[in-house]
């Protein structure tokens, strides 16, 4: 049964980002990222692996190299929404083609099982990635016909999508697996909602409802590939959300990104079929999440050992994990949740993570990439390099790609398709979810609507919104008050408005005549953020936050020794814009104190009788910590002792 509330996101093609911070990264996403990853994956083999090739003696295609060029297709279609390009269309033509030569009969689609061992089709669901790959190019299906008409790759995926509702399901005959990576759960609801196939709506359904049931099927399929359960690398099924059934959990757990995605697929499947204890299901995770489990950047997952949680308020900064991919699923989680609950927590949390702990995954170039977003960077301390086991140089800097390549293509198609975030809307209101310079169009009771924004959001909190309709028209216009902000005023044609917000939005009801005006003022000073006590790691300190943007401190503006910074309680803070700096940035300056010693005697430790301890004011400078590791390698610290 579908969804009757109708609440949607705005269509990706009637957001136009025209300049200001957005329209900045969206053309460096276009004119670098999404080049650079098409590069990268044709030296890797990606590309040409998909002509099934593979020969014995040569490099294998890894089992889940499909997702990466499918999230690079989902990108692709979504920055041909606005702004065509022949020759991404010839690229991923030609990589569709290759895709339809080399699906089965039957619908089966995966380049490396179809090339290395086509005969284990569908053995190892809980850590070979099937119905993850299958997932990303239902995604980049649905993104990429959208964008251009092209019905190819949606006719391969719906094959193959009939394929695996042929293969997996409650019916006798069919297996009783579901994804070990979750993402498939979104995606059929996507493709559901792309061809109306309702199939596609109840194997989503299935594999919500079916994951952790008992006998688990991960134990089975195990003992049928001659493996002992007990011997499982994870050693625990709470790594893939599948240690009880999806009803039963209330805590956000495991693989952070696994974990986001399949929440994001609960929430859809909730919103589909109205199945409100899926809903409540939904808000215990987030609530036990973004309550006990997040970082002030909107990172996820302190722990590099499973990529993921660990226990409340276990958040360490140097070795934080905090994937670039995690941050990404909880945008996507957030949308979907507050179109459950129509309440501005969830896009409070959303535009945190999307400007610190997503944008920082990816170089200001638009061609390097962090696949881990320490809070804290020091020599010789990298946080992938303790998770992988690769060696690096002194200081944690970005690549250019990894040999598990799910973030560059996954930073590529979020911001392609950040304009899809910023409005939602129903029959009678129009919600304004993130502000920046944009224009939108919509369609209201027959009249066609134009809403602009013009500001310097998020360096400055003033919003001029022109509200166009070609006849008057009535509906709700409800403008988001941000959490962070304290002070707001609100005008409609320059008389002030009671401006009271319910549930985070103000609510502006009335009949709309042509190029009414509305401006938005949110306060937005300095704020120095304290951490919850209970969270061992920033006992003491403070990070400093400006509006949604998270701020912190490099070497090459303070020098080095960040870890001896002080910052006095009465230090006056200032927020000034730098146009010179990473194309216009506010940055954050004051005076602050290094506490360190005059002398040191020798060896690791010394009573404090025998050192001068000196207190030297200095003038310190921090910018947007999504920007960090793009000048002189060196330290970097967000949270900050004070005293």
């Amino acid at each position: 049964m579908s969804n009757t509330k109708k609440i949607e996101s705005a269509s990706l093609k009637n957001v136009i980002l025209d300049g200001g911070f957005w329209a900045a990264r969206q053309a460096t996403n276009r004119d670098k990222t999404i080049p650079a990853i098409y590069h990268q994956m044709e030296l890797t083999g990606r590309i040409e692996a998909l002509e099934i090739d593979w020969k014995p003696g040569t490099p294998k295609p890894h089992h889940f190299w499909d997702s990466d060029i499918a999230k690079w297709i989902e990108a692709v279609g979504y920055s041909l929404e606005t702004e065509p390009n022949p020759e991404f269309e010839r690229l991923v033509d030609h990589a569709v083609d290759l895709m339809e030569k080399a699906q089965l009969p039957d619908g089966y689609y995966n380049s490396h099982y179809l090339a290395v061992e086509p005969d284990k089709r569908w053995t190892n669901l809980r850590d070979m990635h099937e119905l993850y790959c299958a997932g990303h190019l239902m995604e980049g299906a649905v993104s990429y016909a959208a964008a251009t008409g092209k019905s190819k790759i949606l006719d391969i995926l719906s094959r193959y999508a009939d394929h695996i509702d042929a293969m997996f399901g409650p019916d006798e005959g069919k297996k009783r697996g579901y994804p070990g990576h979750p993402e498939a759960e979104l995606a059929l609801i996507k493709l559901y909602r792309a061809t109306g196939d309702e199939r596609y709506l109840n194997l989503s359904k299935y594999f919500v409802d079916e994951r952790g049931q008992q006998p688990n099927y991960f134990d089975e399929e195990a003992r049928r590939r001659g493996e002992d359960p007990r011997n499982y690398w994870a050693k625990d099924y709470r790594y893939t959300q599948a240690h009880v059934p999806v009803r039963d959990q209330h805590t956000a757990t495991g693989h952070s990104v696994r974990a986001c995605y399949l929440y994001s697929g609960i929430a859809d499947v909730a919103y589909e079929t109205n199945d409100q204890s899926l809903v409540n299901i939904s808000k215990q995770i987030w609530d036990d999440l973004t309550q006990h489990q997040m970082y002030v950047t909107g990172g996820l997952g302190p722990a590099h050992t499973n990529e993921g949680f660990t226990f409340a308020y276990d958040l360490p900064n140097e070795n934080a994990y905090a994937e670039t991919c995690a941050s990404i699923a909880l945008v996507f989680w957030a949308q979907r949740m507050f179109h459950l609950d129509q309440d501005s927590r969830y896009i409070d949390v959303m535009e945190r993570a999307l400007y610190n702990g997503v944008m920082s995954g990816v170089s200001f170039d638009g061609e390097t990439f962090f696949y881990a977003n320490p809070l804290a960077s020091y020599p010789n301390v990298n946080p992938y390099a303790l998770w992988s086991g690769i060696t690096s140089d002194r200081y944690y800097r970005r690549s250019e790609w990894f040999d598990c390549a799910c973030c560059p293509p996954n930073v590529a198609r979020l911001v392609a398709s950040v304009g899809a975030y910023f409005y939602s809307t129903t029959s009678d209101r129009l919600y304004v979810h993130l502000y920046g310079q944009n224009k939108a169009t919509f369609d209201y009771h027959g009249s066609h609507l134009k809403i602009e924004q013009q500001t310097n959001y998020p360096w400055d909190g003033a919003i001029e919104i022109s509200v166009k309709v070609d006849k008057p028209t009535t509906f709700d216009l409800a403008l988001r008050i941000p959490g962070w902000c304290r002070h707001h005023q609100v005008m409609v044609n320059g008389e002030m408005i009671s401006a009271k917000a319910e549930r985070g939005y103000v609510v502006i009801s009335r009949e709309w005549s042509k190029n009414d005006k509305v401006s938005l003022v949110l306060a937005m000073p300095v704020e120095r953020i304290l951490p919850n006590p209970g969270i061992r790691q920033d006992a003491g300190c403070i990070a400093l936050q400006c509006g949604p943007v998270v701020y912190c401190l490099e070497e090459v503006d303070n020098g080095a020794e960040l870890a001896n910074v002080t910052l006095p309680p009465d230090a006056p803070l200032k927020a000034e814009f730098d146009a010179d700096l990473f194309g216009g940035v506010s940055v954050i300056s004051g005076e602050a104190m290094r506490v360190e010693p005059e002398n040191w005697p020798g060896g690791l430790y010394q009573p404090e009788s025998a050192v001068r301890v000196a207190r030297k004011e200095f003038s310190f400078k921090a910018i947007p910590y999504c920007f960090w590791a793009n000048r002189q390698p060196g330290e970097m610290r967000v949270w900050l002792r004070e005293g």
